[in-house]
């Protein structure tokens, strides 16, 4: 074939080529147009006002764009919400400003509501930080949202007991964790923190509280003109769950509590001391599978040949650092002292939480114990500068339980004696010593009527969700609720730590997703294996690497996400 017949060949090859993309491109304009219509028409898509806000069918409030996470657009508003949900007559210029952030999911209608616990925790914070790893356990179905509530973060008026942050770093500071000799110095600090909260907040102090906040969520989804609460709450975020299912059973569709808070207690009990039960037996799980990982993956197993040989050398150790601190010089800007209870609280307490800190925690010890400060005092040594700028934690806390001199003691010889008894229950009890004395103290009166019941029917039972042990949030608490609320099912994660995101799951991630697409419960009381040791050697390269292998592409996403999760998450107690 000669070359003007190649080329004319060619010339009509691509001529049919350039024809059939045109009809492809025509086609493909048309359904994309055909797409936007449809999806605008549904409110899926927004219509941009002239502020240059987004604005979606159904839903009564405007967006912001403000940012994004590795690629995840978010949008932000705000709602404002009366300061007192449960009476209508309130003056309605004294209002809560609630900030909300959403991370849209492609196939969505509707929204899932995120709370990350505390309470005080920022559900800003935490959708930026890990959003893109909660879509992939969620999926594109729903739109994640979460939100600053009342008092937190960015939420206005901020709850505080102090005028400035100046001054909070000035009066905030006080010795707690000695319970005898500590006694008469929180005794006489509480005095003081328990005027100044309501001295700073006024009026608005009142109704800093879960029934509120539990109530605040029904605005929110008014404003996005959607009926049914969609929910996942971990740690805290269990108790305002509960709470919400109590009040508004009706509404409540598909309730997720995680980590859960024994609400009983949390209400009408003097102590919740059940929340330290399993504490202890943590630490003991973090001896038996250090004992398990081997020296290689574990640095303490170069020192004992049994879990309980292992205790023994750490707690001796601990005893040692307790009568005497180290001191530590790493230059003239750096140094300090290293003693006992930054080590046992920054350092093991934090890392019962999350065992994707054992590795580290172990390797910190061995060199500590083998003489070598430096990387102890590096990791929990060093005073960090408090990263809430508010005390909701404690306003909530003592607003929603049984607080003030009508049910405790005023006298401190009479009060220690009688939570005394409180410290007996775990190692690491002394950390709650210090509310107690506040709880004693504290006047401001009690504004919500929340009493929790049991065999609440609610629209769609709760899916319940724990580790076997939890530090803090202890697996007979999941009991509590599972009593709470009539069908619902728990959920166990046979492994350690605070929330079933502590450790990775994909069958956790299984349920999760049938519950809220399809509203499946397991028939009966269900276990979950986790898909990760306890104890592992990466180089930091590699720390993002799966710690199971998967042949199901979507199931190996959702753990690559969960091994993010476990990792980053910072997990805020209930106490």
């Amino acid at each position: 074939m000669d070359e003007k017949h190649i080329l004319g060949d060619l010339a009509w090859t691509q001529q049919r080529t350039v024809s059939r993309s045109k009809f492809w491109v025509i086609i493909t304009s048309f359904l994309s147009c055909f797409y936007i219509i449809l999806h605008s028409w549904l409110g899926i898509l927004p219509s941009t006002t002239e502020s240059g806000s987004l604005k979606y069918n159904e839903e009564l409030i405007s967006w912001q764009s403000c940012g994004s996470f590795k690629g995840n657009p978010l949008e932000c508003s705000s709602i404002n919400v009366p300061m007192d949900q449960f009476d209508l007559g309130f003056p309605g210029d004294r209002t809560f400003t609630i900030p909300l952030v959403r991370m849209r999911g492609n196939n969505a209608t509707q929204n899932l509501l995120l709370n990350p616990g505390g309470p005080g925790a920022s559900g800003f914070e935490f959708l930026y930080r890990l959003g893109e790893q909660l879509k992939a356990v969620v999926g594109e179905g729903f739109h994640l949202l979460s939100f600053d509530p009342r008092g937190v973060n960015s939420s206005t008026p901020i709850a505080s007991c102090y005028p400035d942050d100046r001054t909070r770093q000035k009066l905030s500071r006080v010795r707690s964790l000695h319970v005898i000799g500590d006694s008469p110095e929180v005794y006489a600090w509480a005095q003081n923190f328990a005027k100044a909260c309501p001295d700073t907040m006024g009026e608005y102090a009142k109704y800093l509280n879960t029934p509120q906040t539990a109530a605040d969520m029904n605005s929110i989804l008014d404003a996005l003109g959607q009926q049914d609460m969609i929910y996942w709450g971990f740690s805290y975020g269990s108790l305002l769950g509960q709470t919400y299912a109590g009040l508004f059973p009706e509404r409540s569709k598909r309730v997720i509590i995680d980590g859960v808070v024994n609400q009983f207690e949390w209400y009408e009990g003097l102590f919740e001391a059940q929340s330290v039960i399993d504490t202890d037996t943590v630490l003991d799980g973090f001896f038996d599978e250090c004992i398990n990982g081997g020296a290689e993956n574990c640095s303490l197993a170069l020192l004992a040949a049994s879990k309980e040989e292992l205790r023994d050398t750490v707690l001796s150790y601990m005893d040692t650092l307790r009568d005497q601190p180290i001191s530590v010089y790493i230059n003239n800007s750096v140094y300090g002292l290293l003693d006992y209870e930054k080590v046992w609280y920054n350092g093991f307490l934090e890392a019962l939480y999350k065992p994707s800190m054992w590795t580290a925690l172990a390797d910190n010890m061995y060199r500590l114990i083998q003489g070598n400060a430096t990387n102890a005092f590096l990791a929990y040594g060093i005073e960090e500068i408090r990263d809430w700028h508010h005390e909701a934690n404690e306003f909530i806390t003592l607003n929603d339980g049984i607080s003030g001199p009508m049910h405790w003691p005023r006298d401190r010889q009479t009060f220690l004696d009688k939570i005394a008894p409180l410290f007996n229950h775990s190692l690491f009890s002394p950390v709650q010593s210090k509310i107690y004395y506040v709880r004693q103290h504290w006047a401001v009166p009690k504004t919500h009527s929340y009493v929790p019941r049991k065999s609440v029917k609610t629209t769609h039972p709760l899916l319940i969700l724990s580790t076997t042990y939890d530090p803090v949030c202890p697996l007979i608490a999941a009991w509590s609720a599972n009593e709470a609320f009539e069908g619902s099912q728990i959920v166990e994660v046979k492994g350690y730590g605070h929330c079933s995101v502590a450790v990775p799951s994909v069958c956790i991630a299984k349920h999760v997703r049938a519950f809220l697409y399809e509203g499946k419960l397991p028939d009966t009381y269900t276990h979950c294996e986790v898909d990760s040791p306890y104890f592992h050697r990466s180089d930091k390269s590699e720390q993002l690497s799966a710690h199971k292998h998967f042949e199901d592409v979507e199931e190996a996403r959702i753990h690559q996400a969960q091994v993010l999760l476990a990792r980053d998450w910072d997990f805020v107690s209930a106490n």
